[in-house]
């Protein structure tokens, strides 16, 4: 543990910082592994709203700068691509 004030108070915050990216990384990959579930299920109505959700998710995690806004986009791109051609198929 760091002996300084300055230190013990930029451990605090890097500790709550990390706590608050775990949940919003926890956060997005149960909603695009949501997306890919009603892909796989041909429910095309309920993997039209949960990739609404997930883009709003994974453009905030972006905006916040829990990830990278090219891997967001990235991952919005992949999924938005899997539904179109899942509703191409049917």
């Amino acid at each position: 543990m760091a002996n300084h004030k300055s230190a013990i108070k930029r451990h605090k915050q890097s500790v709550k910082r990390a706590a608050r990216n775990r949940t919003v990384k926890t956060r997005i990959k149960n909603v695009v592994k949501s997306v890919r579930a009603a892909i796989k299920a041909d429910d095309q109505a309920a993997a039209t709203q949960l990739l609404s959700t997930a883009t709003s998710s994974l453009d905030k995690a972006a905006t916040k700068g829990v990830i990278h806004w090219k891997k967001a986009a990235r991952k919005i791109s992949r999924l938005a691509k899997a539904l179109n051609a899942a509703k191409a198929a049917a």
